[in-house]
């Protein structure tokens, strides 16, 4: 009798690793992926966004997930992510920030055009994306409700991702909580469930820990070895100088051995996807399993990132990490 029941307990083991098993972030069921372009108008702050969507093939509502660009960039940029992310059945929402786009580069004398990004890299445009984010979310709210509109009921907004690379990084940080001027002043956005920031940044003028210290959802960080920043002063060191103090989040970090801060873009001038597809692959699959697990609360997805399936994506010499929240 104790044998069978022992036996039932092994089977039973057994079904739940091989259910986990089951689990692959990389895995999509359609390469069917639709694209279209809106504008947002946000009249309170007079700004023009162009925004850029993926759409999942089903047209039931789906979890959003919002990306911000880095210094210089546009919402045409990294197709590889809003592609994925759609085919796993998310819709991505690509922003555009007025002011420190491909416009500040496209339009500037070629001499001029590295002068041009430093001043971009603004106080007054750091506010300015911070404050995009929720009046894109507040458009795409109107949206949904509007019949006849290509979003129309195709929005999930209960569950919502920020996500960002450089300056998008420091903007999915001030919107999922970071605290600035001493604590006194804040761009938390309520409305957004969970952050992903590639190529983070401490902050330049308040303590980190003081400055994380109110980032409370959870945060899933990316940078390299050689993530310097080719505008202004940060280093690879430096971005490691978020993670730790993120002590009120579930948090995870890899830093990807030798990838630098174009990495995690797909511009053919940066070496394009070809170059760096060994950190896409791995960037899809860890970013597709942390949306899975805090947007969809998908607990095998929760499972692979805190096993073994998070680290068979990357290399021996990556450096994956989590916080005691994760678990």
């Amino acid at each position: 009798m104790i044998r069978h029941f022992a036996k039932i307990i092994l089977m039973f083991l057994c079904a739940q690793s091989f259910c986990a098993a089951e689990y692959d972030p990389l895995k999509v069921a359609t390469k069917d992926v639709a694209t279209r372009t809106f504008e947002v108008v946000d009249s309170k702050n007079h700004r023009t966004l162009p925004i850029r969507a993926y759409f999942p093939e089903s047209n039931s509502p789906a979890p959003v997930i919002l990306f911000s660009h880095g210094l210089g960039g546009s919402c045409d940029n990294n197709p590889y992510l809003g592609n994925h992310w759609a085919r796993r059945g998310y819709v991505a929402i690509f922003v555009q920030h007025s002011g420190s786009d491909e416009s500040v580069w496209k339009d500037a004398p070629m001499l001029q055009r590295m002068t041009a990004m430093k001043q971009a890299a603004s106080l007054e445009n750091f506010m300015a994306r911070s404050s995009d984010i929720p009046a894109v979310i507040d458009s795409l709210t109107t949206w949904n409700q509007q019949k006849g509109h290509a979003l129309h009921q195709r929005l999930d907004l209960q569950h919502i991702g920020m996500s960002g690379h450089s300056f998008g990084a420091n903007t999915a940080q001030a919107v999922a909580g970071q605290s600035f001027a001493r604590g006194r002043k804040s761009f938390v956005e309520p409305r957004i469930d969970a952050a992903l920031m590639m190529s983070p940044s401490p902050p330049a003028l308040v303590d980190p820990a003081s400055a994380f210290a109110s980032i409370k959802i959870p945060c899933l960080l990316m940078t390299g070895t050689k993530d310097d920043s080719p505008i202004g002063n940060s280093t690879a060191a430096d971005r490691l100088n978020v993670f730790p103090y993120l002590e009120k989040a579930a948090a995870w970090q890899v830093v990807f051995q030798d990838a630098t801060h174009m990495s995690f873009g797909e511009r053919e001038l940066t070496g394009g996807a070809s170059k760096n597809s060994r950190y896409h692959k791995a960037i899809l699959a860890l970013s597709t399993a942390f949306w899975d697990a805090q947007l969809r609360g998908d607990a095998d997805a929760k499972a692979w990132l805190n096993g073994e399936g998070a680290r068979k994506v990357l290399d021996p010499k990556d450096l994956w990490e989590a916080n005691a929240r994760t678990r």
